[in-house]
């Protein structure tokens, strides 16, 4: 019991602090904005209007770094330790992810409120057993994120899908009872940026969820670090932390972290490469495994794009 209520009041705190940090800044912005003199507004050029995008590039709100479950493009080499779900406790697994979040139209507005978008994102995520050449299992997502953003201030909200697919031949050599494991959620996030810096909260709540008796809340919070200078062949620091308490394991503290180099050019259009070290410590975010424990260090690259 005491680590329950120890993992949850550190997200909840962390949840807290970021929102009212975030509040303060938007209401300034307000204000600053509410104070202007019409002097100030008719004196030089007229204020520049709001503007529509359809098919805009890029999001409003920065894909999270160390989240197990976000939508990107990566390849990701893990020795598990004490799995006893797999073939062997003890195994090698290379993990994939083909997935991103793709821009319908977008709202800009020039006048300090917020703008906004409206998406579609889609993937796929599989894990391989290098040591047996079965693949373990496949998730599948499909969701319509809603992004917002102020400043430093950016929130999504997505309503998505996912379903969990063990692998037929992994099946056939483990003692592992299939589950029907899908459901549809809304997943919430906010988040605050400045200087190198990002820092988020949030969680999500499944509408409906197969198994039936599947407890349905996720808290998150977490801090991530975008480093701006260049060395080792160009490269940037990059890092995240992301923290995680599911109602349907009883509130424990899941830790995943991914810290590395990224690799672009001001001339990519927002593409780039990372090579991370990353490590997870919890209860397992792959569909099929999601009541049993897991840990790994392991080496991964990911392919951002704008």
């Amino acid at each position: 019991m005491e680590h329950k209520i120890i993992s949850i009041s550190i997200i909840t705190v962390l949840s807290l602090i970021i929102w009212l940090f975030s509040y303060g800044v938007v209401q300034a912005d307000d204000k600053s904005a509410a104070s202007s003199s019409p002097q100030d507004v008719f004196s030089g050029e007229a204020e520049k209007p709001n503007e529509t995008k359809f098919l805009p590039e890029g999001n409003l709100f920065r894909p999270l770094i160390a989240d197990p479950k976000e939508l990107r493009f990566y390849l990701s080499y893990r020795p598990y330790q004490h799995a006893p779900y797999y073939i062997s406790q003890s195994t090698e697994i290379f993990a994939g992810s083909l997935g991103d979040i793709f821009g319908l139209y977008r709202s800009i507005n020039n006048r300090g409120g917020y703008s906004w978008q409206t998406n579609i994102s889609g993937g796929i995520y599989s894990e391989f057993d290098i040591k047996y050449f079965y693949l373990v299992d496949s998730d599948y997502f499909i969701g319509l994120p809603f992004t917002l953003r102020k400043g430093p201030v950016s929130y999504r909200i997505n309503f998505y899908h996912q379903s969990s697919h063990i692998g037929d031949q992994y099946l056939q050599h483990t003692s592992i009872t299939r589950i029907e494991f899908s459901y549809e959620a809304i997943n919430f996030i906010g988040s605050y940026e400045w200087t190198k810096w990002r820092i988020y909260y949030g969680g999500e709540y499944m509408v409906q969820v197969e198994p039936s008796n599947y407890r349905p809340i996720t808290i998150q919070s977490g801090l991530e670090y975008y480093g701006t200078n260049r060395f080792l062949l160009g490269g940037r620091v990059i890092g995240g932390l992301d923290l995680k308490c599911t109602q349907e394991n009883g509130w424990p503290l899941n830790t995943s972290f991914k810290a590395g180099l990224q690799f672009d050019d001001s001339d990519s259009q927002g593409r780039s490469i990372r090579f991370l070290f990353e490590g997870y410590k919890g209860f397992s975010p792959v569909g099929q495994f999601f009541n049993d424990r897991l840990t790994y260090i392991g080496l991964g690259i990911t392919f951002e794009f704008k």
